[in-house]
């Protein structure tokens, strides 16, 4: 598949601005356009755009996972939270507080596979792919606000332990067992092929063993009668809440950052993109998320031959089946063009 808009507002200082001027660009895969408001100003040497290898991300081609996994949750997370609070237990509104933190992961991730097929626009040009990246930040802080208020109140029921109704605590952690095993399998499927729905299934899989060590907690209150129990299983719950979502805030501040995405190395691309046939040097490699689960590209190759369709495809074709890279554009330059053009981009790789 290949992107049929002419427009491409990448947002960083590279695409726009460079001290020489061109107007010529030529898109890989047989279109030919002449964009003037695209220049990235560079004599008169073209500038190939080519998305090769499809686009590397998710289509939501059964949004009926999501749609049920949110549901049976959301209502799983009311009942918990509920329960937790009619029977004082600190443990049910930890565990309620992990549930509540998958329920808006699978939003985000059903939101991202929606929004990506939004049809880019003249004022957004990528489309509102970078709305998913937007949401894992918002989810991050909110969950750390939450989680932060269930430890204050879990340090304090330490000192003074409130009696907690094992039995109870039992059958509500059970039924999360239930609901989060039922929607993990919802996932299992698609968790082979699709980022989105493997992230959903490990989620749901890790709460279904959080339901279990509550379950657990509740058998050891009611046998023992030790109620401080109550309060260190909150704790311990909490903790794994922050370490995962301690990770999904730093991964998100990256990705606002433009950051390279975890799991690519950008000098390995570096070097593949080195031993393309033809190329002798380049720089200005810039390789940012677009969103949660699709990645973009641009460079300057110098190549003597130019860029001819059959490389375009090749360079795109590698780097998605090497680095699910599904967004590249390359410009073409010689090498006298290329030491000017470099030296007017004094922050570039």
């Amino acid at each position: 598949m290949h992107d049929t808009h002419d427009t491409h507002d990448h947002g960083h200082p590279e695409a726009h601005g460079k001290a020489c001027t061109h107007h010529g660009h030529h898109h890989g895969g047989g279109h030919d356009h002449d964009h003037d408001d695209h220049a990235h100003g560079h004599g008169d040497h073209g500038h190939h755009h080519h998305h090769g290898g499809g686009h590397v991300h998710a289509t939501p081609s059964n949004s009926a996972p999501f749609i049920i996994g949110i549901g049976l949750n959301s209502l799983y997370v009311v009942a918990e939270a509920v329960w937790g609070l009619r029977v004082h237990s600190l443990a049910l509104l930890a565990d309620a507080g992990h549930n509540l933190s998958d329920v808006l992961a699978l939003f985000a991730a059903w939101g991202a596979l929606a929004l990506g097929q939004r049809a880019p626009s003249a004022r957004f040009t990528y489309g509102l792919r970078r709305s998913s990246i937007l949401a894992a930040l918002g989810n991050a802080v909110a969950l750390l606000l939450i989680t932060g208020g269930i430890l204050w109140e879990a340090i304090a029921r330490l000192m003074h332990p409130a009696a907690v109704p094992g039995a109870t605590v039992m059958i509500v952690a059970a039924i999360g067992i239930v609901v989060n095993g039922v929607t993990a399998a919802l996932f299992a499927a698609g968790s082979k092929d699709d980022l989105n729905m493997r992230g959903a299934f490990a989620h749901m899989l890790s709460d279904a063993i959080m339901s279990l060590v509550v379950v657990l907690t509740g058998g050891l209150m009611w046998w023992t009668g030790w109620l401080w129990l109550d309060p260190v299983t909150s704790i311990v719950v909490s903790i794994a809440i922050v370490a995962g979502t301690w990770s999904l805030l730093r991964a998100s501040l990256d990705m606002a950052l433009d950051a390279v995405p975890a799991g690519i190395d950008p000098a390995e691309v570096e070097r593949t993109l080195r031993a393309m046939p033809g190329v002798t040097d380049l720089h200005d490699l810039h390789i940012w998320p677009m969103s949660t689960t699709e990645t973009a590209l641009t460079v300057h190759l110098v190549r003597a031959d130019g860029g001819d369709d059959a490389f375009l495809h090749a360079a795109s074709e590698t780097l998605s089946r090497q680095f699910r890279i599904g967004h590249a554009t390359f410009q073409i330059e010689s090498a006298s063009f290329a030491s000017a053009c470099a030296l007017s981009s004094p922050g570039s790789v």
